[in-house]
């Protein structure tokens, strides 16, 4: 389901994966329609169904643009994205089964919550980065931003940690019973500090250019032949690949923990399949129109013809494993949530932490979380009904699975 507006003179179409305009808030469509009059941008603005605004451009917006990277358009959680796996255990087998610390589900969810940080919490010692190694042997391609280089030796403390906010890992059920694994974070402070930083020298650069976009609209520019938008280019590559590989350090480490509690107390070593790793905050050059573009993802996911990608509701309510269909009208993209129905104020001053964690607990959601008190911004009703973000944007992809929240581990 998508309109078009394009009734702003001077500007570019937007296509919007939404049933009417009316269900879009006003600060959005201004994020949106700034975007539009962007001189390098190409064809139209495409917004999903999980629309918001964002900081210079709405989440859950792509552009694509000829020879330029906007920083702001990709965000400070460089490489942010989820991770899935599928096992072979019946969720039964982790409800029914009591341990020292209850049951299988609250025990593996207490374990994992005191051994992967969350938060702005790091771990004490540096741990194995094959990202950052591999930056430090190619010094050279990151030595002239010395303000930067300083965060790949703190990099190594940050890997494999969770984070704050919406970031979580969640043990599902899928539609078969079975436990899946499922978590979602970026590439923490590492990816923050980058993001800042050519945001910061982009919009320096755009002062000095008397650049035709406007300053308060946030989303100054760098051309990407440039010695900047080269350097931005091979950063927001290294933020990237250390995302994915924190991702992938967490994903192990929740597998191993399954692992050693399933050996424990059922005698059995389950087995894990079905690996998804992708993004959703990012910029890549891609071919669309018989242009090579920088299509500039902010809260999409890329979902090209038969391409597996994750797009995960609210804690207590439901996810989806899809596969894309190739659209070429959103540039092969799709939402990459339910998207924020109220801010994160708004969300605490509709919703009590008491009624959200009741509302966990009549579904059977195991809630693991050292600090209760801030709950509310992440309750289901803080954000829009995933199954209608999926009905919206049924042209986009195709669910593959369907999973339910079982336990949960937030920061």
């Amino acid at each position: 389901m998508m309109f078009v507006l394009n009734n702003i003179k001077g500007a570019l179409p937007i296509k919007i994966w939404q049933e009417g305009i009316e269900n879009i808030d006003e600060n959005c469509l201004k994020q949106a329609e700034n975007l539009s009059r962007l001189p390098f941008a190409e064809k139209w603005i495409a917004l999903m169904p999980d629309t918001h605004a964002g900081k210079g451009m709405p989440i859950g917006g792509v552009i694509a643009c000829e020879e330029v990277v906007i920083p702001n358009a990709v965000g400070v959680d460089i490489g942010c994205g989820m991770a899935f796996v599928q096992t072979n255990t019946p969720v039964t087998l982790l409800r029914e089964t009591l341990t020292g610390s209850g049951t299988l589900v609250q025990a593996i969810c207490g374990d994992i919550l005191r051994n992967i940080p969350t938060g702005f919490a790091h771990y004490q010692q540096p741990q194995r980065s094959e990202v950052l190694d591999r930056a430090k042997q190619q010094g050279e391609k990151y030595e002239f931003d010395k303000a930067l280089t300083p965060q790949i030796d703190e990099g190594y403390f940050q890997a494999g940690t969770l984070g704050g906010g919406n970031h979580f890992i969640e043990l599902q059920q899928d539609e078969d019973g079975m436990c899946c694994i499922m978590l979602h974070s970026g590439s923490r402070h590492f990816g923050n500090i980058v993001g800042q930083y050519f945001n910061r020298l982009a919009r320096e650069l755009n002062e000095r250019w008397y650049s035709k976009v406007e300053a308060e609209w946030n989303l100054p520019f760098l051309p990407a032949d440039t010695s900047e938008g080269k350097r931005y280019l091979e950063w927001m590559s290294l933020a990237m690949d250390f995302a994915y590989e924190n991702r992938a350090i967490m994903l192990q480490k929740v597998k191993d923990t399954f692992t050693k509690y399933l050996l424990k107390y059922c005698g059995m070593e389950p087995t894990f399949s079905c690996e998804i790793n992708c993004h959703h905050n990012y910029a890549a050059l891609e071919n669309h129109f018989g242009k090579n573009l920088y299509v500039h993802r902010k809260g999409a996911i890329r979902a090209r013809e038969g391409e597996l990608a994750i797009i995960p509701g609210a804690m207590g309510s439901y996810s989806y494993i899809v596969r894309g269909k190739g659209n070429s009208e959103s540039f092969m993209s799709s939402s990459h949530g339910a998207g924020r129905k109220y801010s994160r104020s708004k969300a605490t001053e509709k919703f009590s932490a008491e009624s959200v964690i009741r509302d966990l607990k009549e579904q059977r959601v195991v809630l693991a979380k050292n600090k209760k008190s801030d709950v509310a911004e992440e309750s289901r009703f803080a954000y829009k009904d995933i199954d209608q973000v999926m009905k919206n944007q049924s042209d986009l992809t195709e669910p593959v699975k369907r999973l339910f929240t079982v336990g949960v581990i937030k920061g």
